[in-house]
């Protein structure tokens, strides 16, 4: 029984991998500050919701983008699992040649969706990661993993827009009910949502056009996927575990 462990700045997903599907998929807001005695805590709960005891793990996968809750949860990993995890790296392997610039810098969430999208989907295609940013990654035709976009993610930029304007206040992140907001928060709505759908596609169609292969599928993944799914004509898919299904993935090779 695997359990994977994909670390990022707003959130941490956990899913439980056996035999041939996820059992359990489990996300709690990531706190650099949590020891790693509070963290064991979390991950003991999140097995008991699946009537998993710490035992029955037989190894674990990790990928973080947060340094410091890399070594705390090797550490979770080693005193609690008593298993020694798979932490993954651009030195990994992975299945997919990487052709970026210092892929050393690569984060490895976003190797993870590199190796979800070859083994799952194949080359070309594009995955599209709505985290704390937004990272679009690439496969090209010959299965390479060529780099992609990282940009601000829609809670980010809401976040920052409410903070430095002293008489705007958060909002829901949804669709107005028309493009041109008759109220403040509907004008806020409109400039926050389309405009995030707007950067999506006009990002989508340049990266289409430089990969210029009508096979090319696009995966949207991450908490906000589905509500795009619903206004981005330019992805065919959602898939909400690609990030832990690259992590597996590489645990298969490795194993």
């Amino acid at each position: 029984m695997l359990l994977a462990i994909d670390i990022g700045n707003t959130n941490i997903h956990l899913g439980l991998w056996e035999k041939d599907a996820w059992r359990l998929s489990w996300r709690a807001r990531t706190v650099a500050q949590k020891m790693t005695d509070e963290y064991a805590v979390l991950v003991r709960n999140f097995l008991n919701t699946a009537e998993v005891d710490l035992g029955s793990i037989t190894a674990i996968c990790l990928s973080s983008v947060v340094p410091s809750l890399t070594v705390t949860f090797q550490d979770l990993a080693r005193r609690y699992l008593k298993l020694e995890p798979l932490t993954v790296s651009s030195r990994s392997r992975l299945g997919v040649n990487i052709t970026i610039d210092m892929p050393e810098q690569a984060g490895a969430d976003r190797l993870c969706n590199a190796v979800a999208l070859s083994r799952l989907y194949g080359a070309p295609a594009v995955s599209v990661d709505f985290g704390t940013s937004t990272n679009f990654d690439v496969l090209s035709p010959d299965n390479e993993y060529i780099g992609g976009v990282i940009a601000p993610g829609i809670r980010l930029a809401h976040d920052a827009l409410v903070s430095r304007a002293a008489q705007l206040h958060k909002v829901d992140l949804v669709p107005p009910p028309n493009p041109i907001g008759r109220n403040t928060i509907h004008a806020m709505q409109s400039g926050i949502f389309w405009g995030y759908v707007g950067m999506i596609e006009a990002l989508l169609r340049r990266i289409l056009q430089q990969l210029d292969s009508s096979a090319t599928k696009v995966v949207a993944t991450g908490g906000m996927a589905p509500v795009f799914d619903e206004h981005v004509a330019l992805i065919d898919y959602v898939a909400p575990e690609l990030t832990l299904d690259g992590l597996r993935l590489i645990y298969e090779l490795s194993s």
